[in-house]
C-alpha cells in the first residue's frame, strides 16, 4: 500500500528530526523545511498529503502559511495539522477557523503525533458530501440523516438539533478526533448557541439519551470527542 507524502515545517531541528524520524518509521514520504516560505514552494512544488506545520516560525508564520495553503485552489486540499506551545488557544482557534484540520500542543508523545496524523489522512477530500446522506448503523444504533432520526435498539429518541448535529458529525467519521471548536464550528445549533464550553453539556446530554450506544462517543482526554472505530 503507497504511502502519503508528508512535509514537516518547523525552525527546531531536534522536534524535526523527532517527527520525521517517527514519521519515516511508519513508511511515510518526509520531506521538511525550517521556515514558511520554503514549506510554500514544497507545497506548490509538489503537493504534499499532509502538512504538519508549527506555529511559531521566522518570518512568515504558521497561521499565514495555513492561509495562504487554503486559498490557494490547487493547494487547498492538502491536510493541514498545526503545532503549537501549551498556552497559545487563540492561535489554536485561529489555525482552526483558517482550514486546519487539527492540531497537537508541544511536547507530544510521537505514538499521539502517529494517530492524529493516520486520522487526518483517513478523513478524503469530498468525504463529507459523500457521506452526508448515508445511513449509519453501529451495534445497535441507527442514524438515518434523510430523517433526521436517530434509533437505539429499534426505538426512536427524540434529539435536539444540536444533539443530532454533533452525533451525525462525529459517526460518519468514526475514529477521527473532533477537538471542541471543530465542533462547534460544524454545529450551528438553532436550539440555543453552541459555545466550546456547551459542547460538553451537549455530549453529557447525548449519551444519556443514547443509553446502550452511549459508550460509541469517547472522550479523548485534553483534545476533545470521537465515534468510536
Amino acid at each position: 500500500m503507497p504511502k502519503d507524502h508528508i512535509l514537516i515545517v518547523e525552525d527546531e531541528d531536534d522536534i524535526r528530526g523527532l517527527i520525521k524520524y517517527n514519521l519515516e518509521r511508519e513508511g511515510y514520504t518526509v520531506s521538511d523545511v525550517p521556515t514558511g516560505e520554503e514549506g510554500l514552494r514544497i507545497c506548490a512544488d509538489r503537493q504534499p498529503d499532509l502538512l504538519i506545520l508549527d506555529l511559531m516560525l521566522p518570518g512568515m508564520d504558521g497561521l499565514e502559511v495555513c492561509k495562504s495553503v487554503r486559498n490557494d485552489p490547487e493547494l487547498r486540499n492538502i491536510r493541514v495539522i498545526i503545532l503549537t506551545a501549551k498556552g497559545e488557544e487563540p492561535d489554536i482557534v485561529t489555525g482552526l477557523e483558517l482550514g486546519a484540520d487539527d492540531y497537537i500542543t508541544k511536547p507530544f508523545r510521537p505514538r499521539v503525533l502517529i494517530a492524529r496524523v493516520k486520522a487526518v489522512l483517513r478523513r478524503g477530500v469530498g468525504e463529507e458530501t459523500s457521506n452526508e446522506e448515508a445511513i449509519i448503523e453501529r451495534e445497535g444504533l441507527k442514524i438515518h440523516p434523510g430523517r433526521h432520526e436517530v434509533a437505539v435498539d429499534g426505538e426512536v429518541i427524540d434529539l435536539t438539533y444540536t444533539e443530532f448535529k454533533i452525533l451525525h458529525l462525529l459517526a460518519k467519521r468514526p475514529g477521527w478526533v473532533f477537538t471542541r471548536y471543530q465542533i462547534v464550528d460544524a454545529v450551528r445549533g438553532e436550539d440555543h448557541p453552541v459555545s466550546d464550553r456547551s459542547v460538553d453539556v451537549q455530549i453529557v446530554g447525548l449519551r444519556k439519551k443514547l443509553k446502550s450506544a452511549a459508550d460509541l462517543i469517547e472522550t479523548v482526554r485534553g483534545v476533545g470527542y470521537r465515534f468510536r472505530e
